[in-house]
């Protein structure tokens, strides 16, 4: 396969996001990015009876929310060009490819979550938005939308802006939210019913600690997760009781998620062991827990279909992330079957990915760093630094077409997950608020890069980086503190460049998260703002810098371009630029990622072969 049909085949796979089973078991959902000019949304039988539906066909990126209570259509969120400002839909199974609007178009704010009632009528969400006044707020209230008069009811008013998806129970009596009010680094779970007459706290755990709640299907129970100080503890309340019962409380587990799928009587626990997903089913009356056999790659088990097989995720770094059937009784990735039928769509083979190989070493405090390489057929080219944004997030073992493209050009890459990743344990995860961002984790990385040079997998002036949004931010602390025989050129996507400016310009529900980062606010903590913002070092640039952007970014928004754009021309120091119109935070259109693609490729090979 010659590059460019390698690189058209990578574009056209698609990609995986939330897939969810209908509550009768029948139907999953999913939204599927590159099957189309944009992201849009599918829907199989769970019995494999039959090939996906494609229920959406647009122009801007069309994204699964939900399914409606009687299983007869989905809830989908379309935003304009990437600027997440989403219109929420309805479409019926019977009616694919229609388009039902569900909120006023265009809004001038963000809605998160949507979730129809039991009566049809309502419909829940949480969105920054005075219903009264039509003006956008900092905090995001709980909403109940009637669908019949147009009346938006506000059930609940956190005092701070957040992130969260408010979620209703079965029964359609009661909300469960999220309230980051009393510090930035904790989550407190409040309770509402559906009149907005019972609002109030339910479970908090301390200012700055964070808790999690997911309903359980009688819509009577909810499971917990809740931060200690190490590690996540999990457990069961009960409405009518108000107990909770703990049933894992395990320092050496490191739980990062549950759920309670509806058809069952067990809970999915999920679990990371160095980012590899483990998953078992936990009894919620007993505790009885049964752990699911390690497999290569990661299965998250979804939900029961009607049959009483199992769906759940299937992917690793040879299986691009699909939804797939399966019996307990035969765990193995050979009996699972495809229900999206993806490699009916492409032309690959799982021999045209490369492996990802783990990848371990030593930072400069001790602290063990693991992270994935992958390495080409025959003699590098060069290395390319892939860093994940978050920095609350992992890389697993799964297909990535960045990456994959570099590696099948002939470059080699390290994708690390350096401290602050999730997939690990709480006490790494949180490591980088002792710094705060760009402390020990750039560390991280470099101490990686000097491991692979040590190990003669990497050469001195013939090393790149790049990544979008953290991963963005950590290509320009990299350029600016790194000499080009270190890191010989840098494309930060969509990064941070002045992280005053970021702060002031991002989403109002994304605020916390920096004051949670560098420990408050630019007014509370104004010199590390200062000291870890790469725009004030611009002029210690040596190697070769390529910016890109999307222009309808609301996350990290191109006033960090331009404010870096003036620092960089009046320190004299030449750069170039990609920006997008129709991109928002990332590049996720098929047509753009070829653009970007082969411009990453141009400029990391130039800048390799000047420095030889």
């Amino acid at each position: 396969m010659t590059p460019e049909n390698y690189l058209n085949a990578l574009l056209s796979l698609p990609g995986l996001w939330s897939p969810k089973v209908s509550p009768d078991g029948a139907w999953v959902a999913w939204t599927w990015y590159r099957a189309g000019p944009a992201a849009d949304v599918y829907a199989a039988p769970t019995d494999a009876s039959a090939p996906p539906t494609r229920l959406s066909d647009t122009d801007d990126d069309t994204t699964f929310v939900s399914w409606t209570p009687d299983s007869r259509a989905v809830i989908v969120s379309q935003d304009h060009h990437g600027n997440e400002r989403d219109q929420l839909f309805r479409i019926n199974l019977t009616e694919p490819l229609k388009l039902l609007l569900l909120t006023e178009p265009m809004p001038n704010y963000y809605i998160r979550g949507g979730q129809l009632h039991p009566n049809g009528r309502w419909l829940i969400y949480a969105a920054n938005v005075d219903s009264e006044t039509g003006k956008e707020i900092e905090p995001s209230w709980v909403y109940r939308h009637d669908l019949q008069t147009g009346e938006r009811q506000a059930l609940a008013k956190p005092k701070k802006g957040g992130w969260y998806f408010p979620e209703l129970n079965s029964t359609g009596t009661h909300i469960l939210y999220t309230r980051i009010d009393l510090h930035p680094a904790g989550r407190q779970i409040w309770l509402v019913d559906v009149e907005g007459q019972d609002d109030h706290e339910l479970f908090n755990f301390g200012a700055d600690v964070k808790v999690f709640a997911y309903w359980l299907p009688n819509g009577e129970r909810a499971v917990v997760l809740a931060e200690t100080g190490t590690h996540r503890k999990l457990g069961v309340w009960a409405m009518k009781t108000g107990e909770t019962r703990w049933w894992i409380d395990d320092a050496a587990r490191n739980i990062e998620s549950a759920h309670a799928p509806m058809g069952s009587d067990r809970m999915v626990v999920i679990e990371n062991d160095h980012t590899r997903v483990r998953a078992s089913l936990l009894d919620p009356d007993t505790g009885d827990e049964l752990r699911l056999p390690a497999l290569p790659g990661n299965l998250n088990p979804l939900a029961l279909a009607a049959d009483g097989a199992w769906v759940g995720e299937y992917a690793s770094s040879r299986q691009p992330a699909d939804v797939v059937r399966f019996w307990l009784s035969d765990l193995q990735p050979e009996s699972f079957t495809s229900l999206t039928r993806l490699w009916e769509r492409t032309e690959l083979q799982p021999a045209d990915f490369a492996l990802a190989a783990d990848f371990r070493w030593t930072s400069v405090d001790g602290l063990e760093i693991q992270g994935w390489l992958y390495r080409p057929n025959g003699p590098a080219r060069g290395t390319i630094v892939y860093v994940h944004g978050g920095p609350t997030y992992h890389s697993e073992d799964r297909v990535n077409h960045q990456i994959q493209f570099f590696v099948k050009q002939g470059f080699t890459v390290l994708d690390p997950n350096y401290r602050g990743s999730t997939g690990f344990s709480l006490t790494y995860q949180n490591a980088i608020k002792v710094d705060g961002w760009g402390g020990r984790e750039q560390d991280d990385i470099r101490t990686g890069i000097e491991t692979l040079m040590a190990a003669g997998m990497a050469e001195r002036g013939q090393v790149g980086i790049t990544g979008t949004s953290y991963g963005g931010y950590s290509s320009w602390c990299a350029i600016t503190r790194y000499s080009p025989d270190l890191i010989a050129a840098s494309a930060p996507i969509c990064g941070m460049t002045d992280l005053v400016v970021d702060y002031e310009t991002t989403r109002p529900d994304l605020r916390p998260y920096s004051a949670e980062m560098l420990g408050g606010t630019p007014t509370e903590a104004p010199d590390r703002y200062r000291e870890r913002s790469p725009i004030h070092f611009v002029k210690d640039i040596k190697g070769r810098l390529l910016i890109v952007q999307g222009l309808q970014d609301p996350n990290v928004t191109p006033e960090n371009v331009r404010a870096v754009s003036v620092a960089l021309q009046a320190a004299g120091v030449e750069y170039e630029l990609l920006a997008f119109d129709d991109e928002g935070h990332g590049v996720a259109k098929p047509k753009n990622q070829k653009t970007l693609y082969l411009r990453l490729l141009d400029f990391f090979s130039e800048a390799f072969a000047r420095m030889v």
